[in-house]
Order: structure tokens, then sequence, then C-alpha cells
């Protein structure tokens, strides 16, 4: 080896990732060490989440067959990754969404006929309120995650002990973008979680022919970040890992790699029919593993939790969702000024011209 090199470390180091869990199927506790620091109050309201999130997700589907939205990602069985990782950030960390991520940007704070607008490709679907720290679903697959990068260096510069949260799948891991800003984070250990909700598939594509890789969770290793697999229909686990991300963020210890094992229950979207690449066997395994079923049974056997209040619940979110798709259709129409000016704070002169013409 040459002088120059033999100035470098070049020490090959790996660590093990094993699946973190904390419930069996069945509801009970399978690793007490794990569980999360969580009040009766808070285990209840994870629920409430959970049960509002599928029921508002099984009136978002019969809205997109009736033409009142656009673009609809369903989201049922991913309940408990997507509530649980909200769940454990503060109200002052950064999402950075696909665009399945709807979930956690309303129980962050955005309004739901927000999100609504956003499916309807309106112009005031992304004019986000300015206490709510969120970034609208990226519809260009993993392009989310260098704008959480950019987002937890801003975080880093200015010293705040805040963390970003970038939301992809696993076919998002296998975009060029996630490669470069695992990279990036990792040089310079950014205060930023990376969070692939693997279901299975990108799309119609199977995980089995989208890498070679052990797990995603083992992408983390080559970019010098902590890898971390979960249980993704395991609710209890998924806040005990961002948890744990977080606090390492904070503390200055860099980024984490989060993936989480789940499957999608619907379709990819309202445009794809699963049949065609899944089977009833499959289906009907993981309807066994259903993150709802799971978490009730826990909370049941602990008397926190009853069928009156579920259907109360469920109600709730009916309601809510008709009352918030209303709000979303009662918005003013979308005008080629209106669209101009929501996308900068001073419009360029070429575009004030465009404005003129269509005035």
């Amino acid at each position: 080896m040459s002088k120059v090199l033999s100035k470098l470390n070049y020490e090959v180091s790996s660590e093990d990732i094993s699946p973190l869990s904390v419930l069996a199927l069945d509801g009970s506790i399978e690793h007490e060490e794990k569980m999360p620091n969580l009040s009766d109050d808070q285990l209840r309201e994870l629920m409430r989440r959970m049960v509002f999130t599928r029921t508002w997700d099984e009136r978002a589907i019969n809205l997109g067959r009736q033409g009142r939205l656009g673009f609809y990602a369903p989201v049922s069985g991913q309940e408990a990754s997507m509530v649980g990782s909200e769940f454990a950030l503060n109200k002052d960390d950064f999402i950075c969404p696909g665009y399945r991520d709807i979930p956690q940007l309303v129980w962050h704070g955005l309004p739901m006929y927000q999100g609504f607008l956003y499916s309807r490709g309106h112009q005031h679907g992304g004019q986000i309120p300015e206490d709510v720290h969120v970034l609208m679903p990226q519809i260009i697959i993993g392009a989310q995650v260098l704008h959480a990068m950019g987002i937890a260096m801003a975080f880093k510069l200015k010293g705040e002990k805040r963390v970003a949260i970038t939301y992809t799948g696993d076919g998002g891991s296998s975009e060029g973008d996630f490669y470069e800003s695992l990279n990036y984070a990792g040089a310079f250990k950014l205060p930023v979680i990376y969070f692939v909700q693997n279901n299975g598939y990108a799309i119609t594509t199977p995980y089995a022919k989208q890498t070679g890789a052990q797990s995603i969770a083992h992408k983390a290793l080559a970019a010098g970040i902590k890898g971390v697999q979960v249980d993704g229909n395991d609710v209890l686990a998924v806040i005990q890992a961002v948890t744990e991300a977080a606090e390492r963020a904070r503390n200055g210890e860099g980024a984490t790699l989060i993936e989480a094992i789940t499957y999608r229950f619907k379709p990819h979207s309202l445009a794809d029919d699963t049949t065609k690449y899944r089977t009833k066997d499959e289906e009907a395994e993981w309807s066994e593993k259903d993150p709802l079923v799971r978490f009730r049974n826990f909370l049941t056997k602990k008397g926190l939790w009853t069928e009156e209040e579920e259907a109360s619940v469920k109600e709730e979110a009916k309601a809510t969702v008709a009352e918030q798709i209303k709000k979303a259709e009662a918005t003013e129409a979308m005008t080629v000024n209106g669209l101009i000016d929501s996308m900068f704070e001073q419009t360029p002169k070429h575009l004030e011209e465009q404005k003129a013409n269509f005035s």
C-alpha cells in the first residue's frame, strides 16, 4: 500500500441487524425490555388514531372511486408504521413524506381537507400552515429524502435539537437520490431519520427483484449510519425504534435508517389490480398480522379498549371525512394566477406577463 493510502483508515467493520419487535401476533408482550414508556392514555390514543386512519382510508377510497379525489394511495395495513412513527416525534420535528403518507401529515397538524386538496391537484393543497412542520407529499419517488437531508443540515447548522424524518417505500430505497442522501447524512452526522416502509412491492415489483442486499436496513452500514429493522405492524416497536433514532439524532450521533416490515392490504393506487401480482394465500397470511388486531388484543387484555369505543371512533372518522371533503370541494376554483402566486414569493417578470395574458 502506498504511503498516502497507509495514512487512511481502511478498517472494515460491520454490525448485526436484528428485527425489533415488542408484541407477539396475539397481542401479548414478547420483548418487555423494548416496551416504550407510554401512559394508558397514550396507548388508547394510539389505538384511536389507528382505527381513525383505517376508517378514513376506507372512506377516501370510496371518494376516489366517485371521482371526488384525484390520485390516492391507500394505507390500510400500514397504520402502525405511519401512526407510530409520527407519534414518537416532537411537534417541531419536520416530516418529508412520500405520496402514501398523508396520515402522518394530518396527525402532525395538517388540516385533512388540505390533504384532499393535494389529491385533487389544487394549489391550496400545498399551502402549509406556518406552525405545521411538514412538506406535502413528493410524487417523484425517493426525491423527498434529499429534502429531509437538507432540512436536517439546517437544523445542525442552527444548533437546533430538531429532527427531520423522511418516508419512502422499498421501491424508493432503490433510487439514486436515496443513496446520495444516506451518504451525505453519514458524512455530516445529520439529525435525520430515513423511515422505509417495506410493504413488499414497488407498485407491482416484488422486493426480491429490487435488491440483493440482506435487508434495506443493511444499506445503512455502507453510509456509516445506524440501521434498524422493525416489525412495522407492531406499533409499540415502531415507536421504540423512532424514539431511539430521534434521541441519537438530537444527541449529535447522526442519522438512522429504519426499515419497517409491513404490508398494504389495498391496491398500490386506485388504478392498481393486486390480483395480477399477489396471491390470495399471501394476502390471507398478512391479514393474520393486521396491526389493528394485534394492538386491540393488547389493549383489551389491559382493560383499555372496548368495542363501543372503537365504534365511536369509526363514526367520528366518517363524520370528519365527510366534513373535510365538503370543505375541500367548497374551496374556490384554482386559477392560473393563483397557481403562479402560490409558487413564488416574488413572481418572476415573465410569469407576471403570463398572468396578464390570462386576466
